[in-house]
């Protein structure tokens, strides 16, 4: 006898095929079975749906048959299932192409005995070593109040607690009860980027290895090799694999044991997918948790407004529960200290303070380190002659190729387009060429000659009877290109070879650097009158997280300060960092959004195009636009409830991107927005079609690609 399965393949949302097939198989098969089936001419893994097949309306004989099963590998869960399929209705996608991108490549040509082997290998033999437990840290009031709330209550927790207060404490405890109450409880632990991952696993394996086996913990993202990620995924899959760590793409693990999700640094936008599905991992994992009946902890020192928002309280509405822990594990608790600088009284062009410089000698004199923070990579952003006028445009970009003095190259940042730098202007020969802005290898560059008298402490010898120099150190994009020399480099920190540390954002998020106890922030004013609304939550956040890294050793939290050069001291933002008020910040910004109707007091979408000229980039969207808007052919095509579902919807004409071309290709976008989700939601499940029709159209010619942003981060 042969069975009708329906099975879920890999196509895209605007194929005619859609992405549950039917074909033949010789015995049924459980939903969530995975299988080999052939689509055209090629072979692909498939999934088996949980989707009714209509037998009376085929033709048997123009089934095809399905090529195999995947033996050995259980079915997908129904939740995992569920999870998919909610986040391609949701993100506007097809089902195949989401479930399919998120399953290891290599599975597809597993036979069963290579499935086998890797299982075995990866079996865990717990060494239950409880005395391990005794050897915990004791945790603070605050600490323990935060834990037995999570184990008496149901969720969503927000946990609102400084930096240096003792959140990962509360994650390890949270893991350790959830796992203790179930021999086949998982936890899922998520980090925003893939260098906090090493130091996290650090600190989870030398915590749980001894009670549950090294094979127990597993970590998956992007930098894995693909049979690093099939091991970790068969292990999750399975259950052996008891902690799963790893950043957004984990979020779509199979875990079918999963009782926990921590989302650690929640506000941080490397959880939005920036391609593809374009996927926020960290509201996926609040649903995901809901379906798998988990509870799931989402921590910041700085939330994100959507999240701080959902945790009012619940007769505001509230949806999270809100736990604070304000203060740092420490002999004082205290949070470092805010200095500000006003620049307007500085030297005209200074780079740094008198009074930064002196206390940054201060602290290496007392062998303590310091971070200055600039997040602008290069020497400079741009290169100009004072003569003609002429800069150093990208001929490819509307940007500037920043300059890198190093290698003496200009450099675009965002197609890659690389020259020597001339040797006078190009259009005019004028040898001077100036630089505009600074960049990290400036910062450094400078510093170097600013503390050029300075020697480290307890460095004179008689090799070296005047001492040795102060050492600097720079981490950005470019000085950890090379694999390894990003941990290399923060080896050094640690181990108090560095002094003074020069970097981006790459260093001002979530690393536990014991001996910094002075932060200063270059210049950060650009933000605060950014066209982007989102612009002072970004920066609030990065500097409250830059603030983290000082005084984190107890024995120095009392003498930390952080310094913020700035040309508007008395900014409100400014005031709010310097009393560690994110709530009165919050406020602020809360009021302001809900005034203008701004999330979280609406829905947004975006919707991007990319074509040849600039013109068929905003042609197809405004063309896309007035048949949407088209009273008589929305009624035509979707029904009488079109006019009513435009009544809750703003769609705003194309307009280009703030970067308008990169690698000659011109950009445009259009806003969608509304009061209710669930209208935005209809209206872009209808419009899907009308943007498909549209990019056949002859007049579309030029177009090269759209995609769909629900819940944008950047506009």
């Amino acid at each position: 006898m042969r069975h009708c399965l329906a099975v879920l393949v890999p196509t895209p949302a605007h194929a005619s095929l859609g992405s549950v097939l039917t074909y033949q198989s010789a015995q049924p098969l459980p939903a969530g079975t995975l299988v080999r089936v052939p689509l055209g001419k090629r072979e692909t893994l498939g999934v088996v749906w949980d989707e009714p097949v209509d037998t009376a309306a085929l033709e048997p004989d123009k089934l095809r048959e399905i090529a195999g099963v995947l033996e050995g590998v259980a079915p997908l869960g129904r939740s995992w299932r569920q999870l998919l399929g909610f986040a391609a209705s949701y993100y506007q996608r097809s089902t195949g192409e989401m479930a399919l991108a998120a399953l290891p490549p290599q599975l597809r040509d597993l036979s069963l005995a290579q499935i086998q082997r890797r299982l075995q290998r990866a079996q865990n033999t717990p060494p239950a070593d409880a005395a391990a437990l005794a050897h915990w840290p004791r945790l603070s009031p605050e600490q323990s109040t935060v834990v037995d709330d999570v184990a008496a209550q149901a969720g969503p927790f927000l946990l609102f607690g400084a930096t240096g207060s003792g959140k990962t404490e509360v994650y390890l405890r949270c893991v350790h009860s959830a796992l203790a109450q179930d021999p086949g409880a998982q936890a899922l632990l998520m980090v925003p980027e893939i260098n906090l991952t090493p130091q996290l696993e650090a600190r989870v394996r030398e915590r749980f290895a001894p009670l549950y086996g090294e094979a127990a913990i597993v970590s998956m993202h992007s930098g894995m090799t693909p049979p690093q990620r099939l091991k970790a995924w068969l292990a999750a899959h399975h259950g052996q694999a008891r902690i799963v760590l790893g950043t957004r793409m984990a979020v779509f693990a199979s875990l079918p044991g999963l009782r926990l999700v921590v989302v650690d640094e929640e506000h941080d936008a490397s959880y939005k997918s920036g391609e593809g599905a374009r996927y926020s991992a960290r509201d996926l994992a609040v649903y995901r948790a809901r379906l798998d009946g988990a509870k799931v902890i989402l921590g910041s020192a700085t939330p994100s407004l959507e999240s701080w928002h959902h945790s009012r309280s619940a007769e505001e509405g509230g949806r999270y529960q809100r736990l604070h822990m304000p203060s740092r594990i420490g002999q004082t608790g205290a949070l470092p200290l805010v200095r500000r600088v006003d620049m307007n009284h500085q030297a005209r062009r200074a780079v740094f303070s008198v009074p930064l410089v002196d206390a940054i000698k201060e602290r290496i004199a007392r062998g303590e380190q310091c971070l200055v923070f600039l997040n602008r990579r290069g020497y400079a952003p741009v290169l100009h002659c004072g003569d003609c006028g002429w800069k150093s445009n990208c001929p490819h970009c509307s940007a500037y190729r920043v300059f890198h003095k190093l290698d003496r190259t200009l450099r675009c940042h965002h197609c890659g387009c690389t020259d020597r730098v001339p040797a006078a202007c190009p259009d005019c020969g004028n040898p001077d060429i100036l630089t505009l802005g600074r960049g990290t290898e400036h910062i450094e560059e400078h510093l170097a000659e600013l503390l050029a008298d300075v020697r480290r402490p307890g460095s004179v010898t008689e090799a070296c009877p005047q001492g040795l120099p102060v050492r600097i150190a720079r981490i950005d994009a470019d000085s950890t290109r090379r694999k390894g020399a990003l941990e290399a480099q923060l080896a050094q920190v640690h181990a108090g070879e560095v002094d003074v540390l020069v970097g981006t954002q790459m260093v001002a998020k979530g690393h536990d650097f014991r001996r910094i106890t002075l932060v200063a922030a270059i210049n950060p004013d650009g933000a605060l009158f950014s066209s982007d609304f989102r612009a002072p939550e970004r920066l609030f956040g990065l500097l409250m997280q830059a603030a983290g890294r000082s005084g984190r050793d107890a024995t120095l939290d009392a003498q930390s300060e952080v310094w913020i050069q700035t040309f508007e001291p008395t900014h409100p933002l400014y005031a709010a960092l310097k009393a560690y008020d994110y709530p009165a910040f919050a406020a602020q910004q809360l009021q302001e959004r809900e005034q203008a109707a701004m999330p979280p007091f609406s829905a947004q979408a975006l919707v991007r195009a990319e074509a040849r000229t600039q013109e068929a980039a905003q042609g197809f969207l405004n063309l896309a636009r007035a048949q949407a808007l088209d009273p008589e052919q929305g009624m035509a095509q979707w029904g009488s409830d079109w006019a009513g579902l435009l009544q809750h919807i703003a769609l705003y004409p194309a307009v280009p991107m703030a970067i308008q071309r990169v690698a000659n290709v011109e950009r445009a976008q259009m806003v969608v927005e509304s009061a209710s989700r669930a209208a935005l939601q209809k209206f872009l499940a209808g419009w899907q079609t009308v943007l498909h029709q549209t990019r056949a159209l002859p007049q579309c010619k030029g177009l090269i690609r759209w995609a769909m942003d629900v819940d944008p981060l950047a506009i």
